[in-house]
């Protein structure tokens, strides 16, 4: 049986809520995202967070909870997201060399978003500076960059089975290595470097990963 609504139930229900339902969660986050990404953590501001999503601060606590507890969902979902884009990047029917530049290619695109400053990665040029001093940031930080060496580690390991790779190499230690690059394009991007230098590096890289890992059994 249905229960139909009370005149005060009714009134109730048309009665605005403290948090408008017309916001989309994904998108709030994307722009609390962008936010802190062009000022970090410590520099943005509630009003610059409001005025990004489009969300009033009433609104932004009732959906996110505070400024911290917003920052945390935006690195959560980052390190999600990116994981997710090197697994399908990374697990195309790719030679490994190639595979591993299209990884450094949507890196450097990530980096350098038209119409905006060079602005490396989320993850790494803010998490890296708040970890000192906040437990969850630097276990968001840890989980990201683990989760992106066992991604490199993955590929590496199907590239020893396919015999792109000799049987004695290490790809835990070259997933490391790896990720070190994807790391210095992060950081490079943003002090400075050009996007054709960073990619020269990241082909260089690729160059010696390859190499390192068909040598290993004349090391």
């Amino acid at each position: 049986m249905v229960q139909k609504d009370t005149p005060n139930e009714r009134a109730e229900a048309k009665r605005p809520r403290g948090r408008p339902r017309a916001y989309d969660t994904d998108e709030a986050l994307a722009r609390a995202r962008d936010t802190f990404w062009q000022s970090g953590y410590s520099a943005t501001t509630l009003d610059e967070l409001s005025a990004a999503t489009g969300m009033n601060r009433p609104s932004l606590y009732g959906a996110f909870g505070d400024k911290r507890a917003l920052y945390l969902a935006t690195l959560e979902r980052y390190v999600d997201a990116n994981r997710a884009a090197m697994d399908e990047a990374l697990g195309r029917n790719l030679p490994l060399g190639e595979a591993l530049q299209h990884v450094y290619d949507l890196a450097l695109g990530l980096y350098f978003a038209a119409g905006s400053a060079p602005k490396g990665c989320f993850l790494i040029g803010t998490a890296a500076v708040e970890a000192i001093n906040d437990d969850a940031v630097r276990s968001i930080l840890a989980k990201g960059l683990q989760a992106f060496d066992r991604s490199f580690e993955r590929r590496f390991s199907r590239a020893q089975r396919d015999g792109e790779l000799d049987p004695n190499a290490d790809p835990a230690l070259l997933a490391k290595l790896a990720s070190a690059i994807l790391h210095t394009l992060a950081v490079r991007s943003r002090a400075g470097d050009t996007r054709a230098t960073l990619r020269a590096t990241a082909q260089a890289g690729v160059a010696m990963l390859c190499a390192a890992g068909t040598a290993a059994s004349r090391r």
